[in-house]
């Protein structure tokens, strides 16, 4: 999923060389410290980020990776796309369902959509297969 936005919106942005900043967000837990060294010491979160500048750099744009960690993903968001005069914020949403069968939308794509300082787009992943 990752891949496929990082392409799209590096595809929509060349022509206007607009600036790419791909923010990957650690969620701190409650029982630890905020300032714990938790995004430093993630594998995975370094590991989507690489991956997000390999890709934009593979059909020729820049990005810019962003880590950092906080108690709450859609504020740390919406906060970084307020600091950085953001135009556009693009999220990506995996198709998930709750137990019952119902799509689950999770808590930060409707903090996004209410609190963003920008237009937000969001992509939603293909229902796999076995769903469909």
């Amino acid at each position: 999923m990752d891949a496929t936005i990082v392409k799209l919106v590096a595809e929509l942005a060349r022509p206007s060389k607009a600036v790419l900043v791909a923010v990957h967000v650690v969620e701190v837990d409650w029982t630890l410290p905020l300032d714990a060294d938790i995004a430093g010491r993630s594998e995975d979160a370094q590991r989507v980020l690489d991956q997000a500048e390999a890709t934009a750099e593979s059909v020729r744009t820049k990005l810019d990776p962003v880590l950092l960690q906080a108690r709450d993903v859609g504020a740390a968001i919406v906060d970084e796309a307020a600091e950085r005069g953001a135009d556009l914020l693009v999220c990506g949403l995996p198709y998930r369902r709750r137990f019952g069968g119902d799509f689950a939308i999770g808590p930060t794509v409707p903090y996004l959509l209410r609190n963003a300082p920008c237009a937000v787009w969001v992509v939603r992943e293909p229902i796999p297969e076995e769903l469909a």
